[in-house]
């Protein structure tokens, strides 16, 4: 089981927090309904942050990926995803989640925090295996972060719109139709996705997802 931890990107500076709450958690909603991927879906706990679980990393990142994709306008998150065993304290208001896999998804958030204030300002996301962890598994999750730096480059770069052109070709709408939504002609929705990278994030997607 892989554990996510989710926060929004400063938070403290929105105009309105209730309404980004309720943008992000429309966005959650989207993307689950679209491609029902979680185990237990991203949901929020303290703060800004929310948790979720997923079968497998695959998984996970195709999700988060995504997510990222749904965002409005003005709201950006970033992620820990932590590998590792995860369980449920039974209280007297509901489970409270424990466990290695939170643990490593809590010191992932924290990398993704550090890597965005410092030296990779588009990074968004980091998997960490919880040191229990077979080496295969600490192995893996050092190729998704290779992986993950560029993919969160890229969408941190593309605009809204591009954001939404990416989302729409993966679930299969034509570019005109895509052209329409967006009062734009169809070449431009073409340029568009030609020149954000918008091909290499729709190919990560499907090699996450077969």
């Amino acid at each position: 089981m892989i554990a996510v931890i989710l926060d929004i990107v400063g938070s403290r500076s929105l105009d309105d927090r209730s309404d980004a709450q309720h943008a992000l958690d429309d966005a959650i909603a989207r993307v689950e309904a679209d491609r029902p991927l979680a185990a237990s879906p991203l949901r929020p706990t303290v703060g800004d942050e929310q948790q979720g679980l997923y079968p497998t990393l695959d998984s996970a990142l195709a999700a988060l990926t995504l997510l990222r994709l749904a965002l409005p306008e003005g709201i950006d998150c970033r992620f820990g995803v932590g590998i590792g065993p995860v369980e449920e304290i039974p209280t007297a208001t509901g489970g409270l989640p424990e466990g290695p896999g939170w643990w490593a998804a809590r010191a992932a958030i924290e990398h993704t925090h550090a890597l965005q204030r410092r030296t990779v300002p588009g990074a968004r996301t980091w998997v960490i295996a919880h040191e229990a962890e077979p080496e295969a598994t600490h192995l893996l999750a050092r190729q998704a972060n290779i992986a993950l730096l560029t993919r969160d480059q890229l969408i941190t770069d593309m605009s809204p719109r591009t954001r939404r052109l990416t989302y729409g070709r993966h679930l299969g709408v034509m570019q005109r139709e895509l052209a329409a939504a967006e009062g734009v002609t169809q070449p431009a929705v073409s340029q568009a996705l030609a020149s954000s990278g918008a091909g290499a994030v729709l190919e990560g997607l499907r090699l996450l997802l077969t």
